[in-house]
């Protein structure tokens, strides 16, 4: 949708633009509250024909603040493709004592500002910084989820979150060490992550991440999510999106039946045996270890702080 103006050529309205250069354009203040555009912040518009992603969204920040500028938190972590929880705000790092204030946006100021990265061509922090700076924000459980998927993004490693957090100081930096030495490789969603740190945080030996069987060449037959190879002891999440995937459902039951004739034994978990009843779903696998042999018991109660439950009343 350009626009034509005999005194400022062409605006391309398919993108973020200011108010300013609307008015050079040729618009008036009556067209740009009309039907044809949508304000995105304060004074940066773009055409209502164009749906408003987070790509625009942050172009249009970006617009309006003061330069240098950077995309932190919680939009540069789903920028980076990782899991965090929602924030309808679009979080913008600028320098101390510059000034950015609009409704829709969540200011951050640095000192210096961090090293920076592109990605969708847009300016962020680097996936280990985006770790630290979350972690103010975030609870431990929630912070190790943003870790473990960042590295199945393939963006950083435990290890460099690791060390990242080994340097950090001030609000934050000691629950980014902790959550750091959390973080694993090869997980595939964050109720995986939800489901091992359910069992760490009650102080139950933790399980094995996407454990590979092999046939007798070495190929990779099997992946199991969370497991005790010694004890034959599978755990595994089933979310809903088997519902829309009936196909790979069915595959992964067979596969589940065959692993269970070769002796392993599985403890299939859902949302609920999460959120609504993690005790009694502790006690399940206190009782799968006692059948393979092994008596463990619950050694701490942290875990009660970040999976409640279901209240009565």
């Amino acid at each position: 949708m350009p626009l034509r103006s005999p005194r400022a050529g062409r605006l391309d309205a398919r993108q973020p633009f200011l108010r300013c250069e609307a008015i050079k354009a040729g618009l008036t203040d009556l067209e740009l509250s009309g039907p044809r555009f949508r304000q995105l912040f304060w004074g940066v518009h773009i055409s209502a024909s164009v749906a408003p992603t987070l790509a625009l969204r942050c172009r249009a920040a970006l617009l309006i603040a003061p330069s240098p500028a950077l995309l932190t938190h919680h939009t540069a972590a789903i920028l980076w493709g990782a899991t965090v929880p929602p924030s309808p705000a679009i979080h913008v790092g600028i320098l101390a004592g510059a000034r950015l204030r609009a409704e829709g946006i969540t200011t951050h100021r640095y000192a210096g500002l961090p090293a920076s990265a592109r990605r969708n061509g847009l300016p962020v922090p680097t996936p280990e910084q985006t770790f630290l700076d979350l972690a103010s924000w975030l609870s431990l459980v929630d912070l190790v989820v943003l870790g473990d998927s960042l590295v199945g993004q393939g963006v950083t490693t435990p290890q460099r979150l690791v060390d990242t957090s080994a340097d950090a100081h001030g609000r934050g930096a000691r629950l980014a060490r902790r959550a750091a030495r959390l973080v694993r490789a090869g997980v595939d969603s964050p109720m995986e992550t939800r489901v091992r740190l359910l069992f760490v945080l009650a102080g139950l030996p933790e399980p094995v991440v996407n454990f590979a069987i092999r046939d007798e060449t070495g190929r990779t037959m099997y992946r199991i999510d969370l497991s005790f190879p010694d004890l034959f002891l599978a755990i595994e999440y089933d979310g809903r999106h088997h519902i829309a995937r009936q196909g790979q459902w069915r595959q992964d039951l067979a596969r589940r039946e065959e692993l269970e004739s070769d002796g392993w034994r599985f403890v299939v978990l859902v949302a609920e045996d999460i959120y609504s009843t993690p005790e009694q779903t502790l006690a399940r696998l206190v009782n799968a270890f006692a059948e393979r042999g092994r008596r463990v018991r619950i050694r701490r109660e942290e875990w009660r702080r970040y999976f409640p439950g279901r209240q009565p009343g």
